[in-house]
């Protein structure tokens, strides 16, 4: 009987639902709060991306990474950068010149270690770090 209740209850649940509906099958957008602002409707444009400057790489500090230090050719669309890696706040991040290393051999990748990495940056990744850009690593070697 009590099963009989909750499946009737469902039912009546999504009837209403359904009827929330327009006739041709599209929905239009109902505000719930009054701010003053418009709802988005559109995800923006994503930017295109950029090719990255020639010389040496400039880390989040401003200052160069790889200055006086020959550096490997970064892939297509990445970067190197190099220095000493430093511990996060979290167990097992990895940051060097505020990014947030994902990736790589963690022999190469040790803390107190001068390196040099390869790879590109994701800035939209998610992460339990709490802190730094991430960087996924593509190759790293001891400088």
């Amino acid at each position: 009987m009590r099963t009989l209740r909750f499946a009737v209850a469902a039912l009546v649940a999504g009837a209403a639902l359904s009827a929330c509906g327009s006739q041709d099958g599209t929905s239009t957008p109902t505000p719930t709060l009054t701010t003053g602002a418009s709802p988005v409707t559109e995800q923006p444009s994503s930017p295109t991306p950029s090719t990255p400057p020639s010389g040496p790489t400039v880390g989040p500090s401003g200052s160069p990474t790889g200055a006086g230090t020959p550096t490997p050719s970064p892939p297509a669309g990445g970067r190197s950068l190099t220095g000493i890696v430093t511990s996060g706040v979290e167990p097992g991040c990895l940051l060097l010149d505020g990014y947030l290393l994902i990736g790589g051999p963690r022999d190469v990748l040790a803390v107190g270690a001068r390196v040099t990495v390869s790879g590109r940056v994701v800035p939209d990744m998610m992460t339990t770090c709490q802190q730094g850009t991430p960087f996924v690593v593509e190759s790293a070697r001891r400088s």
